[in-house]
Protein backbone atom coordinates (compact mmCIF):
# COMPACT_ATOMS: atom_id res chain seq x y z
CA UNK A 1 0.00 0.00 0.00
CA UNK A 2 2.82 2.40 0.87
CA UNK A 3 4.36 1.79 -2.53
CA UNK A 4 1.08 2.58 -4.28
CA UNK A 5 0.67 5.77 -2.24
CA UNK A 6 4.16 6.88 -3.22
CA UNK A 7 3.38 6.07 -6.86
CA UNK A 8 0.35 8.38 -6.85
CA UNK A 9 2.12 11.05 -4.81
CA UNK A 10 5.16 11.15 -7.10
CA UNK A 11 2.95 11.26 -10.19
CA UNK A 12 1.08 14.30 -8.89
CA UNK A 13 4.36 16.03 -7.98
CA UNK A 14 5.74 15.29 -11.45
CA UNK A 15 2.60 16.78 -13.02
CA UNK A 16 3.06 19.94 -10.94
CA UNK A 17 6.72 20.25 -11.91
CA UNK A 18 6.03 19.69 -15.61
CA UNK A 19 3.14 22.15 -15.70
CA UNK A 20 0.50 19.54 -16.53
CA UNK A 21 -1.25 20.56 -13.31
CA UNK A 22 -1.79 24.29 -12.76
CA UNK A 23 -3.05 26.15 -9.67
CA UNK A 24 -6.75 25.53 -9.11
CA UNK A 25 -6.79 22.36 -11.21
CA UNK A 26 -9.04 19.62 -9.86
CA UNK A 27 -7.64 16.22 -8.93
CA UNK A 28 -10.25 13.49 -9.29
CA UNK A 29 -9.93 10.37 -7.17
CA UNK A 30 -11.54 8.23 -9.86
CA UNK A 31 -9.17 9.48 -12.57
CA UNK A 32 -6.10 8.73 -10.44
CA UNK A 33 -7.48 5.31 -9.49
CA UNK A 34 -7.91 4.41 -13.15
CA UNK A 35 -4.63 5.96 -14.27
CA UNK A 36 -2.51 4.11 -11.72
CA UNK A 37 -4.51 0.92 -11.35
CA UNK A 38 -4.90 1.27 -7.58
CA UNK A 39 -7.78 1.40 -5.12
CA UNK A 40 -9.08 4.64 -3.63
CA UNK A 41 -7.16 4.12 -0.38
CA UNK A 42 -3.64 4.95 -1.67
CA UNK A 43 -5.08 7.91 -3.61
CA UNK A 44 -6.67 9.25 -0.45
CA UNK A 45 -3.44 8.66 1.49
CA UNK A 46 -1.54 10.61 -1.17
CA UNK A 47 -4.09 13.42 -0.88
CA UNK A 48 -3.57 13.54 2.90
CA UNK A 49 0.18 13.92 2.41
CA UNK A 50 -0.23 16.56 -0.29
CA UNK A 51 -2.65 18.51 1.86
CA UNK A 52 -0.30 18.31 4.85
CA UNK A 53 2.41 20.16 2.91
CA UNK A 54 -0.04 22.66 1.50
CA UNK A 55 0.00 21.57 -2.15
CA UNK A 56 -3.69 20.67 -2.42
CA UNK A 57 -6.95 21.52 -0.73
CA UNK A 58 -9.45 18.72 -0.35
CA UNK A 59 -13.11 19.46 -0.98
CA UNK A 60 -16.04 17.48 0.47
CA UNK A 61 -17.28 14.97 -2.12
CA UNK A 62 -15.30 16.76 -4.86
CA UNK A 63 -11.80 15.31 -4.64
CA UNK A 64 -9.16 18.02 -4.33
CA UNK A 65 -7.80 21.11 -6.06
CA UNK A 66 -4.22 22.19 -6.51
CA UNK A 67 -3.26 25.06 -4.20
CA UNK A 68 -3.95 28.44 -5.78
CA UNK A 69 -2.62 31.31 -3.67
CA UNK A 70 -4.27 34.62 -3.04
CA UNK A 71 -2.08 37.70 -3.39
CA UNK A 72 -1.40 37.69 0.35
CA UNK A 73 -0.56 33.98 0.37
CA UNK A 74 1.71 34.35 -2.65
CA UNK A 75 3.66 37.20 -1.06
CA UNK A 76 3.99 35.31 2.24
CA UNK A 77 5.25 32.13 0.54
CA UNK A 78 7.57 34.12 -1.70
CA UNK A 79 9.12 35.90 1.28
CA UNK A 80 9.98 32.58 2.90
CA UNK A 81 11.03 30.90 -0.35
CA UNK A 82 13.44 33.69 -1.31
CA UNK A 83 15.10 33.43 2.10
CA UNK A 84 15.43 29.65 1.83
CA UNK A 85 16.95 29.85 -1.65
CA UNK A 86 19.30 32.58 -0.44
CA UNK A 87 20.36 30.48 2.53
CA UNK A 88 21.08 27.55 0.22
CA UNK A 89 23.29 29.74 -1.98
CA UNK A 90 25.15 31.03 1.05
CA UNK A 91 25.78 27.52 2.33
CA UNK A 92 26.83 26.36 -1.13
CA UNK A 93 29.45 29.12 -1.16
CA UNK A 94 30.97 27.46 1.89
CA UNK A 95 30.41 23.79 1.13
CA UNK A 96 30.25 23.22 -2.64
CA UNK A 97 32.27 20.12 -3.54
CA UNK A 98 34.25 20.01 -6.81
CA UNK A 99 31.82 17.60 -8.45
CA UNK A 100 28.88 19.80 -7.46
CA UNK A 101 30.73 22.85 -8.78
CA UNK A 102 31.05 21.20 -12.20
CA UNK A 103 27.34 20.40 -12.20
CA UNK A 104 26.52 24.00 -11.30
CA UNK A 105 28.79 25.36 -14.02
CA UNK A 106 27.16 23.08 -16.58
CA UNK A 107 23.71 24.23 -15.45
CA UNK A 108 24.70 27.89 -15.84
CA UNK A 109 26.22 27.25 -19.27
CA UNK A 110 23.04 25.53 -20.40
CA UNK A 111 20.97 28.56 -19.33
CA UNK A 112 23.37 30.96 -21.07
CA UNK A 113 23.39 28.88 -24.25
CA UNK A 114 19.60 28.69 -24.33
CA UNK A 115 19.26 32.46 -23.81
CA UNK A 116 21.82 33.20 -26.54
CA UNK A 117 20.43 30.78 -29.11
CA UNK A 118 16.68 30.95 -28.51
CA UNK A 119 16.11 34.29 -26.81
CA UNK A 120 12.52 34.51 -25.60
CA UNK A 121 11.19 31.83 -27.97
CA UNK A 122 11.19 28.78 -25.68
CA UNK A 123 10.17 29.73 -22.13
CA UNK A 124 9.09 26.19 -21.25
CA UNK A 125 12.47 24.80 -22.25
CA UNK A 126 14.32 27.48 -20.33
CA UNK A 127 12.22 26.85 -17.25
CA UNK A 128 13.43 23.25 -17.07
CA UNK A 129 17.04 24.49 -17.24
CA UNK A 130 16.21 27.01 -14.54
CA UNK A 131 14.94 24.22 -12.31
CA UNK A 132 18.23 22.39 -12.77
CA UNK A 133 20.23 25.48 -11.82
CA UNK A 134 18.27 25.98 -8.61
CA UNK A 135 18.49 22.27 -7.79
CA UNK A 136 22.29 22.40 -8.17
CA UNK A 137 22.52 25.32 -5.77
CA UNK A 138 20.16 23.73 -3.24
CA UNK A 139 21.96 20.38 -3.37
CA UNK A 140 25.26 22.21 -3.05
CA UNK A 141 24.16 23.50 0.36
CA UNK A 142 24.77 20.04 1.78
CA UNK A 143 21.56 20.27 3.82
CA UNK A 144 18.90 17.75 2.70
CA UNK A 145 16.25 19.24 5.00
CA UNK A 146 16.73 22.65 3.42
CA UNK A 147 16.50 21.05 -0.04
CA UNK A 148 13.12 19.50 0.81
CA UNK A 149 11.79 22.77 2.23
CA UNK A 150 12.80 24.57 -0.96
CA UNK A 151 11.15 21.91 -3.13
CA UNK A 152 7.88 22.11 -1.19
CA UNK A 153 7.68 25.90 -1.43
CA UNK A 154 8.80 25.94 -5.07
CA UNK A 155 6.00 23.57 -6.08
CA UNK A 156 3.45 26.07 -4.77
CA UNK A 157 4.86 28.78 -7.05
CA UNK A 158 6.18 26.84 -10.05
CA UNK A 159 3.36 27.75 -12.41
CA UNK A 160 3.94 31.43 -11.72
CA UNK A 161 7.70 31.26 -12.19
CA UNK A 162 7.08 29.40 -15.44
CA UNK A 163 4.69 32.15 -16.59
CA UNK A 164 7.32 34.76 -15.75
CA UNK A 165 9.56 33.50 -18.57
CA UNK A 166 6.95 34.45 -21.16
CA UNK A 167 7.78 38.12 -20.54
CA UNK A 168 10.26 39.65 -23.04
CA UNK A 169 13.84 39.82 -21.80
CA UNK A 170 13.31 37.82 -18.63
CA UNK A 171 15.16 34.73 -19.87
CA UNK A 172 18.28 36.70 -20.71
CA UNK A 173 18.15 38.51 -17.38
CA UNK A 174 17.71 35.23 -15.54
CA UNK A 175 20.71 33.64 -17.27
CA UNK A 176 22.89 36.64 -16.36
CA UNK A 177 21.78 36.46 -12.76
CA UNK A 178 22.52 32.72 -12.68
CA UNK A 179 26.08 33.48 -13.77
CA UNK A 180 26.43 36.15 -11.09
CA UNK A 181 25.16 33.84 -8.35
CA UNK A 182 27.34 30.94 -9.47
CA UNK A 183 30.45 33.12 -9.57
CA UNK A 184 29.80 34.35 -6.02
CA UNK A 185 29.44 30.72 -4.93
CA UNK A 186 32.66 29.74 -6.72
CA UNK A 187 34.40 32.70 -5.02
CA UNK A 188 33.17 31.47 -1.60
CA UNK A 189 31.37 34.76 -1.03
CA UNK A 190 28.65 33.53 1.30
CA UNK A 191 26.99 36.87 2.01
CA UNK A 192 27.11 37.97 -1.63
CA UNK A 193 25.71 34.67 -2.89
CA UNK A 194 22.89 34.77 -0.35
CA UNK A 195 21.93 38.34 -1.23
CA UNK A 196 22.10 37.73 -4.98
CA UNK A 197 19.97 34.58 -4.82
CA UNK A 198 17.37 36.19 -2.55
CA UNK A 199 17.10 39.12 -4.95
CA UNK A 200 16.93 36.75 -7.95
CA UNK A 201 14.04 34.73 -6.53
CA UNK A 202 11.98 37.59 -5.12
CA UNK A 203 9.34 39.53 -7.08
CA UNK A 204 7.81 42.89 -6.27
CA UNK A 205 4.09 43.08 -5.58
CA UNK A 206 3.23 44.47 -9.02
CA UNK A 207 4.95 41.53 -10.72
CA UNK A 208 3.14 39.10 -8.43
CA UNK A 209 -0.18 40.67 -9.36
CA UNK A 210 0.70 40.35 -13.06
CA UNK A 211 1.55 36.67 -12.63
CA UNK A 212 -1.60 35.92 -10.69
CA UNK A 213 -3.60 37.56 -13.48
CA UNK A 214 -1.66 35.69 -16.17
CA UNK A 215 -2.53 32.32 -14.67
CA UNK A 216 -6.22 33.24 -14.70
CA UNK A 217 -6.08 33.20 -18.51
CA UNK A 218 -4.41 29.78 -18.82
Amino acid sequence: MAGQTDQVLNAVLADIESGRLVPGAQLEESELVERHGVSRTPVREAFIQLEAIGLIRRLPRKGAVLFKPTLEEFLAILEVHARLEGQAAGLAARRLAPARARELENAVLACERHAAEKGDSDPAGYYQLNLRFHACVAEGSGNPFLVEMIKTNARKLMAYYRARYRYPGVIGQSAREHREIAQLIFDHDRDGAERAMTRHVHFDQVTVMDLLAALETV
